[in-house]
């Protein structure tokens, strides 16, 4: 299983949305549409589920406006997505998390510039993660990065997907 957050579904949902910034040129990530699709493509043809946390979900959902129900529907209704709560487990995994970054002194994990709310939030996302055991998150969140360093969780930004072979060959065509 893997994860992905709000800006990987916003960017699958919402094409036209824009592209975070790839972290080697400062640029916004190009074929972003097309990374996505070919991902989500690939983990359906591998059996792979996506989980979607419910954290994510609502994130998602405050910047849907007017389709949130088409949103919803489209998740529910296609069989490699899963939503998944933030239910006890979860929430004891995050206490585990908060703790642990509390008693080490760094309960910002280094994020000096988010708020705290945010850092708990992202944290309910990794929580649902390794609950679920998944071994993979897909963000462009540098907190659920630098946090995801401490565990088997490896966290792919949208810049390390690959741009899909045909996308390539079709823009070697066009000249």
């Amino acid at each position: 299983m893997v994860v992905f957050d709000a800006t990987m579904m916003l960017l699958f949902m919402r094409p036209n949305v824009n592209a975070p910034p790839d972290p080697k040129t400062g640029l916004p990530v190009e074929n972003a549409e097309a990374r996505i699709s070919a991902l989500i493509e690939d983990l359906e043809k591998q059996k792979i589920k996506i989980i979607i946390p419910t954290p994510a979900l609502s994130e998602l959902l405050v910047r849907a406006g007017e389709d949130t129900q088409s949103l919803i529907s489209i998740i529910q209704k296609n069989p490699v997505f899963r939503i998944t709560p933030f239910d006890t487990l979860a929430a004891i995994e995050a206490a585990i998390m908060t703790r642990q970054a509390i008693d080490s002194g760094n309960k910002r994990d280094g994020a000096d510039e988010i708020t705290w709310a945010k850092i708990k939030y992202d944290w309910q996302i990794i929580a649902i993660a390794r609950v679920h055991h998944a071994n993979t998150i897909y963000s462009d969140d540098n907190h659920i990065h630098s946090h995801c360093n401490n565990t088997q969780i490896r966290v792919i930004r949208l810049a390390d997907i690959p741009v899909p072979q045909k996308k390539i060959q079709n823009e070697e065509l066009d000249f």
